[in-house]
């Protein structure tokens, strides 16, 4: 659709497409995995002299999303050999983050081992690269590794490298190290972000080290930082996490006062804690609070909290009349949302109720997953209604190839 688009402006009297409409157009063709089109259209911008190198790290980023490890190495390597544009370091930079946050983070080290000092000579950024895609793999093996060739080179660690690695060790709950790296910073007089204050505060206060939490939020707002909603969250999250509701629901009100919130995701976490001990009348209180406040619009994830916690108390009436608040209000249902509701249902004998909204469900072009409809299967075989089994499977059949398509009424 977007290259007949293309072709058809491009008959248009006076228009000329520039190297970003091509840019556009190649992104689009390599999401559906159309490479043989990219690579004619970036021989048609050669021709016409739009060609330039942030085009090859576009094509490598969509081949090595397809995880087509050697083409999206091929492509950068083509820039030089066939089109006679010459990489600098930036450009190995690119490939490298490209290549690891595609997930193929041994394939950058092991395109970083091939070609540093021969190809390219690495700085910081590209080692900060590094760093953060074996961070991302938790793998402190070759985290430790990159650390300690960075720092034969010459190099050494920054606020950004800083703070990846004290969330690596914190997403790991290596708490301890994460603080020493904190410490280091403090003797090198780098000023820690925001950022790594609220890695600190969540993880700590994950793991009911409420003191020391509250510590890092206290250092925070003693340095000039600008504390932003996500720190403060950070906080309430912890407050929650050992049971301190009351102080939880004054770092809302500081919030309110400092004028950063509270936000959607505030609630949100307040939510999930408050359920999770049982408290659904305070948890329904809180949600009520939420839609009274402009700035904390209930969002998808906050009504499925509330459907699921709802139908988990068996209390279906009070999950459909948040759902039809949902729908009242614009939001659409996602996947597991429909699942809750449709589960509940089951759980309540209402097969009726639970065909209603798998139609609703598959009418909205979503598949049910298979073991929901193999319940619901159950339930009608039970009664005897084998013809609804029938329609909805052929319903369910054609989102294989139409998906997203409304397909009429089963019941």
């Amino acid at each position: 659709m977007a290259l007949s688009f293309f072709r058809w402006a491009e008959k248009r009297n006076g228009i000329q497409h520039t190297a970003e409409c091509y840019n556009a157009v190649i992104e689009s063709l390599g999401k559906i995995k159309q490479f043989k089109t990219v690579w004619f259209l970036v021989d048609e911008m050669k021709s016409k002299g739009l060609l330039r190198k942030d085009t090859f790290a576009l094509v490598s980023r969509r081949f090595a999303r397809a995880k087509k490890v050697k083409e999206a190495i091929e492509a950068f390597e083509r820039m030089e050999k066939k089109y006679g544009l010459k990489p600098e370091l930036q450009d190995y930079n690119r490939l490298l983050d490209t290549l690891t946050k595609s997930r193929l983070v041994q394939k950058a080290q092991e395109v970083f081992d091939k070609w540093k000092n021969r190809r390219f000579t690495p700085d910081i950024k590209t080692y900060t690269i590094l760093l953060e895609g074996w961070s991302r793999e938790s793998n402190f093996l070759m985290l430790n590794e990159v650390y300690r060739e960075m720092k034969e080179d010459g190099f050494e660690l920054d606020v950004v490298s800083y703070g990846i690695l004290i969330n690596a060790y914190c997403k790991s709950k290596k708490y301890d190290e994460a603080i020493e790296f904190y410490q280091e910073m403090g003797r090198k007089n780098i000023k820690a972000t925001p950022h790594i204050y609220c890695t600190l505060i969540n993880g700590l206060g994950s793991e009911k080290r409420l003191n020391e939490a509250i510590k890092f939020f206290e250092l925070c707002k003693a340095s000039d930082c600008v504390i932003e909603a996500p720190t403060y969250n950070a906080m309430v999250g912890a407050y929650c996490w050992s049971v301190k509701m009351h102080d939880a629901y004054t770092i809302v009100e500081e919030m309110k006062k400092c004028g950063v919130g509270p936000n959607t995701r505030t609630y949100d976490i307040i939510l999930h804690h408050l359920i999770k001990l049982g408290k659904t009348q305070e948890a329904y209180s809180v949600f009520e609070k939420m839609s009274e406040e402009s700035a904390c619009e209930p969002t998808v994830s906050t009504y499925e909290i509330m459907v699921r916690m709802f139908c988990n108390e068996r209390r279906l009436d009070m999950a459909i009349r948040v759902w039809d608040l949902m729908k009242a209000r614009g939001v659409l249902p996602g996947m597991h949302m429909f699942s809750a509701l449709i589960s509940g249902l089951c759980d309540d004998n209402n097969s009726n109720g639970a065909c209603n909204y798998l139609q609703e469900m598959v009418d909205l072009g979503m598949r049910p997953p298979d073991g929901l409809f193999k319940r619901i299967k159950r339930a009608l075989l039970n009664e005897g209604r084998e013809d609804i089994i029938i329609i909805l499977s052929n319903k369910i059949e054609k989102l294989r190839y139409n998906p997203l398509v409304g397909l009429g009424n089963a019941t």
